[in-house]
């Protein structure tokens, strides 16, 4: 379903995708299968988002970013794709940015240009990252700093590896 208020101008929309109003994709961009682009949100052409992401209102994807699949990325979440930006003055190519499969994305994070967000990390709302963070950690603050880890289910854990009620959970490293 792609709203009649939104410009969408992919052909490359996966199956299944729903594609709220006032969006706006431009040709080159390519959204997987079940996705959920939901109102103002702006996809440049070097975007490349994969299957079962979720995308709130307010987020701008710009050259330069891969979403894997089954992400979520909060509302008003900004991400940057030149670390020294000029008007009217371009780069050869932009910074890379690539969300890993199972991340969540608080709303309002901010992600600098170039970084790597690890498979089913946790970054909390209104952080700053400015560092590539590993998979199944939990961090959030201005700088971003690591404050524990977080299963592939969802399950936060203590820097000991340990939920709420003092209970150990194993978390795959390999993801």
């Amino acid at each position: 379903m792609i709203h009649p208020l939104s410009d969408v101008r992919s052909p490359f929309i996966g199956e299944d995708t729903n594609v709220w109003q006032f969006c706006v994709i431009l040709p080159k961009a390519r959204i997987g299968k079940d996705c959920n682009i939901c109102a103002h949100v702006l996809i440049e052409n070097d975007v490349i988002v994969g299957d079962h992401v979720t995308i709130k209102s307010g987020v701008q994807l710009w050259d330069g970013i891969t979403i894997e699949d089954s992400v979520f990325i909060g509302p008003n979440v900004t991400f940057t794709n030149d670390l020294v930006p000029r008007s009217k003055r371009y780069p050869d190519s932009f910074s890379k940015t690539l969300i890993r499969q199972g991340a969540s994305i608080g709303a309002n994070a901010t992600i600098l240009a170039g970084r790597i967000i690890g498979a089913y990390s946790l970054i909390g709302a209104g952080s700053v990252v400015t560092r590539d963070i590993p998979p199944h950690t939990v961090w959030y603050g201005n700088p971003a700093t690591m404050r524990g880890y977080v299963t592939r289910e969802g399950i936060l854990l203590d820097m000991d590896m340990k939920d709420k009620e003092g209970n150990t959970h194993p978390i795959n490293n390999n993801d």
